[in-house]
């Protein structure tokens, strides 16, 4: 269990959103913000000095902006998880910096309950993807050959879950759909990340969908 707050780094260009969201973030002790920028090169900067847990990336920056960015930091810090801040759920933008290695992504006009539920559900790996973002992953990887199913080193279960995480069920979703207890649930999910060598749940949705798991119940 973490006893320390996460660390986080506030980049956008707005003065008036960077002071919204350390507002949001000063009203739960689970977070502490480190630092602020307001450009990609300063989050490049700022990553390098404070080896931040949580980086909340806005997406239109002058300069460099939150997608360039986002492959930046994650090329040299891929320890760092990422989210984008943004006005609008452009699906596009949201899944062009999931290729880049984002997390995942937060709206600016959410509640700040919602942001503190899902930035720790971030920093510890199980936020789900959302649904239009899982169907735009199947979109994207639907015309390749999908390789062979009979050959993946997961059990039954395994599949099972995998699928259920691809269709953007958290991990207390698939505890109630399997009647499982939602530490069976985060071990499953340990294993199959340790065989798979993925680290995070967009990239098991990837895998899932490449291997044609959506919607599928394993047995």
């Amino acid at each position: 269990m973490n006893n320390q707050p996460f660390r986080v780094l506030i980049i956008d260009d707005s003065d008036l959103a960077r002071e919204g969201i350390r507002t949001i973030l000063s009203s739960d002790p689970t977070f502490e913000v480190v630092a602020e920028g307001q450009s990609g090169e300063d989050a490049l900067e700022l990553t390098e000095i404070w080896m931040p847990d949580i980086i909340l990336m806005d997406i239109q920056m002058p300069g460099m902006g939150g997608l360039e960015a986002t492959k930046r930091v994650k090329d040299k810090f891929p320890y760092v998880k990422i989210v984008m801040v943004t006005v609008s759920d452009d699906i596009a933008h949201l899944f062009d910096a999931l290729k880049r290695g984002a997390q995942g992504y937060l709206l600016k006009n959410l509640n700040p309950e919602s942001w503190h539920e899902y930035l720790k559900a971030v920093a510890v790996d199980e936020a789900p993807v959302s649904r239009e973002l899982a169907f735009r992953i199947l979109k994207e990887f639907s015309q390749y050959d999908k390789p062979d199913p009979s050959k993946s080193p997961l059990t039954a279960r395994e599949k099972e879950i995998l699928g259920l995480v691809a269709e953007g069920l958290s991990n207390r979703d698939i505890s109630c759909d399997l009647c499982i207890s939602e530490n069976t649930v985060k071990n499953h999910l340990k294993n199959i990340l340790q065989k798979l060598h993925l680290e995070n749940r967009v990239q098991l949705t990837r895998y899932a969908f490449e291997q044609g798991w959506m919607g599928k119940r394993q047995r």
